[in-house]
């Protein structure tokens, strides 16, 4: 097995084990036993727990960004990539690793740590969601307000939605869905 794959085995295994665990029940020595590796194979390539740790949550940050940013051109008008956005995060819940992945992604944002927010790599993964609260402040149609609060108002309405469908707390239809996506609009543009 190649070295990216071992890595990637042990990133993908990490996760899981994350997802169903915990940041607490995640140990090194277990991590190696699920993954198949010797436990000091881990450390050829992460340099303790907090790296690796840190690895996984970049590696799902990445998926994410691809996930809800897919389809989404800066040649469709705001709303229609705002929109999109939207549907993107509601329909990232299909297979169980996507799951993983919602799971995962509320654990990093439960960590007490400050590092963990809008770093300027994480504002790289997610650029569409930049560009579209750029174009939408410029052109108007959205409040004059940070990206991130615009964001928070409504595109991380979308993920605590998805993250409720995941743990079976609330069935999104797509009557729900699409009132929820005109709330949201709603919330952001100027009146």
């Amino acid at each position: 097995m190649q070295n990216t794959d071992k890595r990637q085995l042990i990133l993908d295994t990490a996760e899981q084990l994350i997802a169903h665990s915990g940041f607490h029940g995640l140990s090194m020595h277990k991590l190696a036993k699920e993954a198949g590796v010797a436990a000091g194979t881990i450390y050829r390539y992460f340099d303790d727990k907090n790296d690796l740790v840190e690895s996984v949550r970049l590696h799902v940050l990445q998926r994410v960004a691809t996930m809800v940013q897919q389809g989404v051109e800066d040649n469709m008008t705001v709303k229609d990539r705002f929109i999109l956005i939207w549907k993107n995060v509601a329909h990232i819940t299909s297979t169980k690793t996507e799951i993983d992945m919602i799971l995962n992604r509320i654990q990093y944002e439960a960590l007490p740590t400050a590092s963990r927010c809008n770093t300027e790599q994480e504002r790289l993964m997610f650029y569409k969601i930049e560009n579209l609260f750029n174009d939408g402040k410029a052109q108007g149609i959205f409040k004059p307000l940070d990206n991130h609060i615009l964001a928070s108002l409504s595109l991380d309405v979308s993920l605590a939605l998805a993250r409720k469908h995941v743990l079976g707390c609330y069935t999104i239809t797509e009557s729900a869905l699409d009132s929820a996506i005109y709330a949201s609009w709603d919330a952001v543009i100027q009146h």
